[in-house]
């Protein structure tokens, strides 16, 4: 079995060999991107919208969550598991944000959680380490936010916007937190925050200066088409063998052809005698 990548490795590589991280919420698929390598496998909940069809992540809550990261813990050998808190999972009080982070390593095999936000949740950030569960932050467009922001919108696009982001980021490195997201704003601006931190930083549509960077694995496989961000880049267009293989199989069952004599079981001659009226 490969040596896991641990939180400590994780705050070691600032500066250093760039930081890969993808999505997961299944064993088949946790296997796969285990498999090529990447530092870290987010359990996020984006799944809401790839796995559930939700039009934003407010729609998976803690039982879901809980359920798909130990499918995926169970999968994973190399990678650190990241479990996403969704939410109201940690909003309501330091006692909560505790318990149920607690849960996602306890129950789902996960080594550490996310959490959207700056200085309204470092509270609850600094309850859940103080309970020694590692933390990545996330700032920026936190997609949990929605309502306050108006909407998918790119953060820190002014001066004083990109100040606070920069605030933001060390209010929560200063906390404690191993990593941070950082997602939608321009690349100065996560540039700025890269340097002004201790602590790992990871781009998502925050341009090439972040010490990592994540994409949601179904995004850059062609699995998921409703819509595709700016920031996402296609490796693969697998929904269309996918979709393929599927009408392949559909015609062969009409046909006859599925299944062959190869896909089917053996029975004895005698035995068989025995049916015969």
């Amino acid at each position: 079995m490969a040596k896991q990548v641990s939180v400590p490795e994780i705050l070691g590589r600032k500066g250093g060999r760039k930081i890969s991280m993808l999505t997961a919420y299944d064993f088949a698929l946790a296997c796969l991107v285990d498999r090529s390598g990447v530092d870290m496998v987010l359990v996020g909940d984006s799944l809401a919208m790839v796995g559930l069809g939700h039009k934003d992540s407010l729609g998976v809550g803690m039982e879901a969550m809980i359920l798909l990261t130990g499918a995926v813990a169970r999968a994973v050998e190399r990678a650190l598991v990241v479990g996403d808190m969704p939410f109201m999972s940690y909003q309501a009080s330091s006692e909560l944000a505790v318990l149920n982070a607690g849960r996602f390593l306890a129950e789902g095999g996960a080594r550490a959680v996310k959490i959207e936000g700056g200085a309204r949740v470092l509270p609850r950030i600094k309850a859940i380490l103080a309970a020694d569960i590692p933390v990545m932050g996330h700032i920026g467009l936190t997609p949990q936010s929605l309502a306050r922001l108006g909407g998918f919108k790119v953060q820190g696009k002014t001066a004083d916007a990109a100040k606070v982001l920069v605030e933001e980021a060390q209010i929560l490195a200063e906390a404690g937190c191993f990593s941070i997201v950082l997602e939608a704003m321009p690349p100065h601006v996560a540039e700025t925050i890269t340097r002004a931190v201790p602590v790992p930083t990871i781009g998502i549509g925050a341009g090439p200066s972040c010490d990592g960077q994540v994409l949601v694995t179904q995004d850059i496989l062609g699995l998921f088409e409703r819509f595709t961000p700016k920031f996402v880049k296609r490796y693969a267009e697998i929904g269309h063998d996918i979709a393929a293989a599927l009408s392949a199989f559909k015609a062969e069952v009409e046909d006859g052809s599925f299944p062959g004599e190869e896909h089917t079981y053996a029975m004895d001659d005698k035995e068989l005698e025995k049916l015969k009226p």
